[in-house]
């Protein structure tokens, strides 16, 4: 994993603008928002992704980096004084604290076209209509259909009792949205696999990204603010619906369990290629952090 982080690192530096540019502060802060932190969990599927379907690391890096950036401008939003007032992220002040409220709001603004605009003009696919494709797939995560719906749902259960399928269709489209993209995207980079075979990794990655949600859920409630490098126990400060809320502590933990196996069941047929994914898998629901 820390080579693909590594590699992302490097390539996140490339792709966004320098600070020496105009307007430099706004440079500054998407540079701060976005480099130096994070598990970079979306990079490190979408080149497991890649890997499985035999695609170029050059153009799997692209896609990776326009959804981390995606990634990025979600957290700066999410963390403004508006959404969820927070005041750490990765270890560090958060932007809009770093730097000012107003700030905070443009570099979101800003990180958003920027990964389509690195999407548009590298060679990512074959055809100009398979990419195409391609910027649709992330428009959709993104959107009120995807991430963004998903935090206007979460802002709505604020101090509501969801039911768990209730629960689930906020985090498949809040949490969810994003990861499958980085899956889907890694593996579009790629001509290696037939439609049933993108059909089962669809299904892993919807697995892994419900996964991926739980663990927070259990992490916020049970670890420490040191651990997380944001601030932890905030969800029921904020009298949030999570899933430790609605099943508990060890039955969320076993959720989790659940849907490991779900996920590494999806890519049984794949055999060996598939070993950094099964890793992955692991990784989500084993992680302390």
């Amino acid at each position: 994993m820390g080579v693909v982080q590594a590699r992302m690192e490097a390539a996140l530096q490339r792709f966004l603008p320098a600070t020496d540019i105009v307007p430099e502060r706004l440079h500054r802060a998407m540079r701060y928002s976005v480099l130096g932190g994070g598990k970079r969990v979306r990079p490190l599927l979408a080149f497991a992704a890649g890997e499985l379907a035999g695609a170029d690391p050059a153009r799997v890096e692209v896609v990776a980096a326009a959804v981390e950036m995606i990634h990025a401008y979600s957290l700066v939003h999410d963390d403004m004084p508006c959404m969820d007032n927070d005041i750490l992220r990765r270890g560090k002040p958060t932007c809009h604290v770093e730097f000012d409220e107003a700030t905070a709001l443009l570099v979101g603004d800003a990180l958003q076209p920027l990964a389509f605009q690195i999407m548009a003009e590298h060679v990512i696919a074959d055809s100009s209509v398979e990419q195409i494709e391609m910027l649709k797939i992330l428009a959709l995560a993104s959107g009120s259909r995807g991430m963004a719906g998903g935090q206007a749902l979460d802002l709505a259960g604020v101090g509501k009792s969801l039911s768990l399928p209730e629960l689930e269709f906020m985090h498949i489209h809040k949490t969810g949205a994003l990861i499958r993209a980085a899956v889907v995207l890694g593996a579009r980079c790629g001509h290696g696999l037939d439609a049933q075979e993108h059909g089962r990794l669809e299904r892993y990655a919807k697995t892994i990204g419900l996964a991926f949600q739980v663990v927070d859920d259990v992490l916020d409630c049970d670890a420490s603010t040191a651990t997380l490098g944001k601030t932890a126990g905030k969800d029921a400060a904020q009298e949030k619906p999570t899933y430790v809320s609605i099943l508990g502590l060890a039955r969320a933990r076993a959720l989790a369990e659940e849907l490991r196996a779900e996920a590494r069941a999806a890519l049984s047929s794949f055999g060996a290629p598939a070993a950094r994914l099964r890793e992955l898998a692991d990784f989500i629901v084993l992680r302390k952090f």
